[in-house]
C-alpha cells in the first residue's frame, strides 16, 4: 500500500471524510491533498524524514534558527494588560516567545519548564 492509499484509509477509519466529524470533513480532505503532494515530491525515506521535519517546524510557527536580540525581532507588548506594567516583549519569529529586557533573554510558553533562555547576539 503506498502512502497516499495509505493516508486515505487511515483518514476514513477515523471518520475524518464525514460531514459529522471535526470541520464537515475539510480537514480529511486539506490532509489528503498535502498528503498527494507530499507523495508527488518523490522523496527517499531520509529526505521524506527531513522534509517532514522542516514542514512540522515551520507550519507549527517555529523557527529553524535561533531566536536573537535584534529589536526588529520583537515587539514591545507591554501595553496589552500587563498588570503591574513590566516591559514585555514578544518574539515576531516565534510568537510563544516572551522577553522582559528586549529579546535578550526569553521563555517560550509552549515550554512547560519555562527555562529562560539567551538569545544569540544580533550583528549588524
Amino acid at each position: 500500500m503506498g502512502l497516499v492509499a495509505h493516508a486515505e484509509y487511515e483518514l476514513r477509519r477515523a471518520g475524518l471524510f464525514d460531514k459529522d466529524s471535526d470541520y464537515e470533513g475539510m480537514l480529511g480532505e486539506a490532509t489528503m491533498r498535502l498528503v498527494k503532494l507530499f507523495a508527488e515530491e518523490g522523496h527517499s525515506g531520509f529526505s521524506a524524514h527531513l522534509a517532514i521535519q522542516l514542514f512540522s517546524k515551520l507550519a507549527s510557527f517555529k523557527t529553524l534558527t535561533p531566536l536573537t536580540d535584534n529589536p526588529e525581532e520583537w515587539n514591545d507588548v507591554s501595553g496589552y494588560g500587563s498588570i503591574d506594567h513590566a516591559p514585555m516583549w514578544q518574539n515576531k519569529r516565534q510568537s510563544s516567545c516572551f522577553s522582559n529586557d528586549g529579546g535578550k533573554t526569553y521563555w517560550d510558553v509552549d515550554d512547560k519548564e519555562r527555562i529562560i533562555k539567551e538569545s544569540i547576539p544580533y550583528e549588524q
